[in-house]
């Protein structure tokens, strides 16, 4: 490879770090946390209750999951991730957009449904897809560099949706929101390229797909990931209900937290990808889902403000590798040919999570009327993550 190719790839390489970061910033920083920041205002100002505003997650993800969650990774590993990006994160914005204006549940659950898709098509799947292919050493740190930018979004929505609410009101804060994301994402995506041949896994052998499915890791990846996505849903759906309706905090205070949150996990999926290039990322995904699972209580039930927010601090940490991590194992395992496929599977099934879990949490506290079970569910759900992780193998056999 001459100098000037070398500079070239580096440039593009560069470039899909940034795009990655800034879809990932929008679609999944500013949407997935950025709307449980409304649901006490539906709750309030629409009379609904906690499980009909965390059902249009629970419906949303049940439904576009199962069928396009194949289907976008198969596009993805046919035509390359950049164009079901830019697609997914048009239909992401104008899903905000929308939800700014519902006023029945049938609008909400269309346009949750519609932000699914967005998320499906712009958020992790395409980005995952991207970088595994743009890198090989150094993949972990990529990845880590670009999953900052769910924690970076996710930071700062929960105090710009309050600055924006407090001056628009939560209607026009919801449709602003949804065009920040468009603004912010769209750019890098349309100027991205695609990775090259020699950058796609083609000196693998051609793997089918089949194979892959009667692995017994490909199982255990796949059910480790979804219990510990549906805790960290679960957990992240609920708390802002929990802390300001249940708790009784402001919602300035709320806000403070889940960016304190969200702030941490930037430092956590740093973290996990500086790892994840040091150790087996096996021992890397058992950390985090162990980190997962021993810190919700602490931010929940914990007695005190101070030890609330370092709960917080921790729960980030975990948080920040818990998404950046399965793709990174995949790959290890299976390679990135069908990575594409295989992670429109696997998000699938943790789409599957993502949505019951929440619901289940919600319904719970609707009948019981309080969180504790829920939480306490929430916790042997991401235990149940980490025995299933600590079962996969460290690479895949024919490697090892």
């Amino acid at each position: 490879m001459t100098e000037t190719a070398g500079g070239d790839v580096r440039r593009d390489q560069l470039l899909a770090v940034t795009t990655a970061f800034l879809a990932l910033f929008a679609v999944v920083g500013f949407a997935v946390y950025g709307l449980p920041f409304f649901y006490d205002h539906f709750v309030q100002d629409l009379g609904w209750t906690r499980q009909q505003v965390t059902s249009g997650n629970a419906l949303s993800k049940l439904v576009i999951g199962p069928l396009f969650g194949f289907l976008a990774g198969l596009l993805i590993d046919r035509w390359g991730p950049r164009r079901v990006m830019i697609v997914g994160i048009l239909i992401a914005g104008g899903a905000l957009v929308g939800l700014g204006g519902v006023t029945t549940l049938a609008a909400f659950y269309t346009f949750y449904l519609l932000n699914a898709l967005g998320y499906m098509c712009g958020g992790p799947l395409p980005n995952q897809v991207l970088l595994s292919r743009w890198f090989d050493a150094g993949r972990g740190k990529a990845m880590g560099i670009a999953y900052i930018g769910i924690g970076a979004g996710g930071a700062l929505v929960p105090l710009i949706a309050h600055a924006l609410i407090q001056a628009l009101g939560w209607r026009d804060a919801l449709r602003t929101l949804g065009a920040l994301m468009v603004l912010s994402a769209l750019p890098a995506a349309l100027l991205v390229r695609e990775p090259r041949a020699a950058a796609r896994g083609a000196s693998e052998p051609p793997v089918a797909m089949g194979s892959v499915l009667r692995r017994p890791a490909f199982y255990l990846l796949a059910l480790g990931s979804l219990c510990s996505i549906g805790a960290v849903g679960g957990t992240m759906q609920n708390l802002k209900l929990y802390l300001t309706l249940d708790r009784g905090l402001v919602e300035s205070r709320a806000a403070a937290l889940l960016s304190v949150i969200l702030f941490s996990s930037i430092a956590g999926r740093l973290l996990m990808g500086w790892l994840a290039d040091r150790w087996a990322k096996k021992h890397v995904m058992l950390l985090i889902y162990s980190i997962v699972a021993t810190t919700i209580p602490l931010l929940a039930f914990a007695p005190s403000e101070p030890l609330r927010f370092l709960g917080a601090a921790l729960f980030g940490i975990g948080l920040g590798g818990d998404y950046m991590i399965i793709p990174l194992m995949a790959a290890e395992l299976f390679g990135v040919r069908i990575l594409g496929r295989l992670m429109g599977v696997v998000i699938t099934a943790d789409g599957v999570g993502e949505a019951v879990v929440p619901m289940l949490v919600a319904t719970v506290r609707d009948r019981t009327g309080s969180y504790a079970d829920g939480f306490g569910l929430l916790v042997g759900l991401a235990g149940l993550g980490a025995l299933a992780i600590a079962l996969l193998p460290r690479r895949a056999p024919e490697t090892a």
